[in-house]
């Protein structure tokens, strides 16, 4: 029985005890759906994943990632592909934090830039009486617990606080830390800052040469990947972004708004600790150009630009980002260079506020097949 049709039987006495006729409806064909062979297995749980949710695309976008070495020159491996995939693990770390946390954070690469220094000061660099020379076995973990730590911190400073006023508290911490690697020389180096942070060789590999770091820097992102899409569709990213849409109802329900914010900046600062760690190798140097303002504006950038709801918009983003660096220059003055930047955003944010992957669906809206022709999608 309809809401309607109770309303008329409740409102109209001489039909009270009339008997309500339904209105004959033609059931809708059904649809074949592929048997899930793991829905009653003990099979683990990232397997049943895999199966819910592996499309075709899937397959062939992982295939190019494997092969792009192969077929790619090693200027386009390292300096285009590899460096994509770092600032867009970076960028991913924020675009958690706004897409499914509603917090736009503008000290992710601050916490970068942390574990670099941690890197550099805790492992080999070319000033020996400031670095501490632990193997990097050591060293790499202790920078993630560094910048995690620190990332919490920002996080307990900041998420009281909404929209303007958390932008401006991470961008004051961000300046803050530029200036402190600026002029410190006894733990950063001052202006110099740290060089020679050489990668790491085991299995007899030099995980510096450009085909090798790919294949790192792509195993880091996928794991950072994987690790936002899980994170999100547990109790913890639902209850996220529950808060993130009516955070006063959810602490009605009984969930605490603040450790759950303070959470999700931890999070979000262990990715961008990677990231830290793998830039630090990349540039082979830890300055404070690595952290000055341009650059927590520029991951914001590289975030908005990809789409803030999606974490694979953080890497489109990136690829986005480092092409106009790389080739713009043919074109334009380096020095212009923001410019060229700045237009781009402008132009993808006013045709579409969810960036490139919301443009992408719009044409895909207007222009693609009709949705009714789509095969259905399987449930997750």
């Amino acid at each position: 029985m309809s809401a309607a049709q109770w309303r008329r039987a409740m409102n109209t006495r001489d039909r009270s005890a009339m008997p309500l006729r339904r209105a004959p409806t033609t059931a809708a064909p059904m649809t074949p759906v592929a048997p899930d062979p793991y829905a009653d297995s003990s099979a683990p749980r990232w397997l049943k994943f895999l199966w819910r949710h592996l499309e075709a695309r899937h397959v062939i976008v992982m295939a190019a990632l494997l092969l792009f070495p192969v077929v790619a020159t090693p200027f386009f491996t390292f300096q285009v592909a590899a460096q994509s995939l770092v600032l867009g693990l970076i960028a991913l770390s924020l675009t958690f934090l706004g897409g499914y946390g509603g917090m736009v954070s503008l000290a992710q690469m601050t916490v970068t830039g942390i574990a670099g220094y941690a890197v550099a000061v805790l492992g080999h660099s070319s000033s020996a009486e400031i670095s501490l020379n632990w193997p990097w076995w050591v060293a790499v973990p202790f920078a993630l617990l560094i910048a995690t730590l620190c990332a919490t911190l920002i996080g307990w400073l900041s998420v009281r606080t909404e929209g303007i006023y958390t932008i401006m508290i991470t961008l004051a911490i961000g300046v803050a830390f530029y200036y402190l690697v600026l002029q410190n020389y006894s733990v950063f180096n001052g202006f110099q800052g740290l060089r020679e942070l050489k990668a790491p060789v085991f299995w007899g590999v030099n995980w510096r040469d450009p085909v090798p770091y790919y294949f790192l820097a792509l195993g880091c992102a996928l794991a950072g990947y994987f690790a936002v899409k899980w994170v999100v569709r547990a109790p913890f990213g639902i209850a996220l972004q529950g808060i993130r849409d009516n955070p006063r109802r959810m602490a009605a329900l009984g969930f605490h708004v603040v450790a759950h914010r303070v959470a999700a900046y931890a999070f979000a600062g262990l990715i961008a600790g990677v990231g830290g760690v793998l830039l630090a190798w990349y540039n082979a140097l830890m300055s404070p150009g690595s952290v000055g303002t341009s650059w927590l504006i520029n991951i914001l950038v590289i975030a908005v630009l990809g789409g803030m709801r999606h974490p694979i918009g953080a890497f489109i983003g990136a690829l986005v980002f480092v092409l106009l660096q790389t080739f713009a220059i043919d074109l334009i003055d380096r020095e212009r260079f923001n410019l060229v930047i700045g237009g781009v955003f402008l132009a993808i944010v006013l045709l579409s506020p969810d960036g490139l992957l919301g443009l992408w669906s719009k044409l895909r809206s207007r222009f693609g097949p009709s949705q009714a022709l789509q095969p259905p999608r399987r449930q997750a």
